[in-house]
């Protein structure tokens, strides 16, 4: 006689919610010492935030085998069948640990205007006030991230595109994200924009003429536009399109050109104005 063995419904699944001794022990060492202030109630969260991720996924296996998604796919562009995981740590606590608020800042400008310039010598300054930045530089992101794109108007948008994801994620990890690219068309920028919360983008225009550019122009690049060597560049034969409402100008009057430190003042006064520089 073949002998019958009942199994009940998840009984072979581990009760993963519960605490282990070790921090049983722990939680009482704690209480009994006396330390539950706020500092180490924080230092508490992970433990909490692991209790609350594993009770989580007993609940959408759960669901799962008895056919009820608790969660809706989506279809984003290309991508179908997705879904978006909502992280324990999120970007308020990130901002606490750096003591700043993530941004983006949107340095524009024709080539030769200095916003490679103004990027460095602003990051370099944030960095001695003791804030983490990142510089995401136009031509160092088609060495690699936008290396199979060309100068292409639709390219050109693709490029915008990529590198303002981009700019929303270290701005979500907390960080001051510098973004410095021509960006020369008004949408793509607004586009970026559009990306990060109200406020969080921070657009700076460098408004130096043309000719100035042209004058210094560092990479040569202009004589080559002249010469017709280099199609579709911008301010030869590819418009720039100024920004209408930007945070930030940075305007050269004649020959009367702002040095880079009164460039950086002027920036990180906003960001401390508006308090981007403490949680």
């Amino acid at each position: 006689m073949e002998k019958v063995v009942a199994v009940a419904v998840g009984a072979t699944r581990p009760a993963i919610c519960s605490p282990s001794l070790a921090e049983v022990d722990f939680r009482t060492s704690v209480k009994m010492s006396g330390f539950f202030n706020v500092s180490r109630l924080r230092s508490l969260q992970p433990i909490k935030a692991l209790e609350e991720s594993a009770t989580a996924s007993v609940v959408q296996e759960s669901a799962a085998i008895s056919g009820n998604n608790l969660c809706q796919n989506s279809t984003v562009a290309k991508s179908t069948n997705i879904l978006w995981h909502k992280n324990s740590v999120d970007k308020r606590d990130r901002q606490q640990l750096l003591q700043q608020k993530g941004c983006v800042i949107w340095i524009t400008g024709l080539s030769g205007s200095g916003k490679s310039t103004l990027a460095c010598a602003l990051s370099q300054a944030l960095h001695w006030r003791g804030k983490l930045t990142y510089i995401l530089d136009g031509d160092n992101c088609r060495h690699g991230l936008n290396r199979d794109l060309s100068f292409k108007a639709e390219d050109r948008v693709e490029n915008i595109r990529r590198i303002g994801e981009v700019a929303k994620l270290f701005a979500d990890a907390g960080v001051i994200c510098i973004a410095c690219l021509i960006s020369p068309y008004r949408k793509d920028r607004d586009a970026c924009r559009s990306m990060l919360p109200e406020g969080d983008f921070i657009e700076v225009f460098m408004d130096v003429p043309l000719q100035v550019c042209e004058a210094r122009d560092p990479k040569g690049l202009y004589k080559l536009a002249r010469e017709g060597k280099v199609k579709g560049f911008t301010g030869i034969d590819d418009p720039y399109e100024p920004p209408l409402n930007c945070e930030i100008v940075l305007k050269q009057m004649g020959d009367d050109c702002p040095s880079p430190a009164d460039m950086v003042e002027t920036v990180v006064s906003y960001l401390d104005e508006n308090g981007f520089l403490r949680a």
